[in-house]
């Protein structure tokens, strides 16, 4: 398996800070889930046997009052039918959009207090992911 990427490194984040903050934001998510989760010791859901997939489904479901207040939703989703142009395989469980209003409302939903135990599903469930920033649309000219 190739590297893991399940949370932002500081270089990163570093660089998504340095963007503008007061323009609408779209995140790009490509997920794939471990095909266990694993919960921290201690945790309520640790042991219970969930999937990757089962634990993600938690992750949305709870996630939903933070990203309400937040003002995110999700713009598009998807389901992986065929590969016309690239390698054969496709390696996500699930990809959508989500779109905020600004990159404050993004950093809004990371230091809301409800955020740090619905996280936990998230990182239980994922094996690597892809988390990608894009702005307001360009001319493709």
């Amino acid at each position: 398996m190739d590297e893991a990427y399940i949370d932002p490194s500081r270089e990163n984040f570093a660089k998504f800070k340095a963007l503008p903050r007061d323009t609408p934001i779209h995140m790009l998510n490509l997920v794939r889930f471990k095909p266990q989760a694993t919960y921290p010791e201690g945790h309520e859901l640790a042991g219970k046997g969930l999937t990757g997939a089962q634990a993600y489904a938690e992750y949305m479901r709870t996630i939903q009052p933070v990203l309400a207040r937040s003002g995110g939703q999700i713009v598009w989703a998807g389901a992986f039918e065929a590969m016309v142009t690239g390698p054969a395989e496709w390696e996500w469980d699930e990809t959508f959009v989500m779109a905020y209003p600004d990159a404050a409302a993004f950093f809004s939903m990371l230091k809301d207090p409800d955020y740090a135990p619905v996280v936990i599903h998230r990182q239980a469930a994922v094996a690597t992911s892809r988390l990608v920033r894009f702005g307001p649309k360009r001319s493709i000219s």
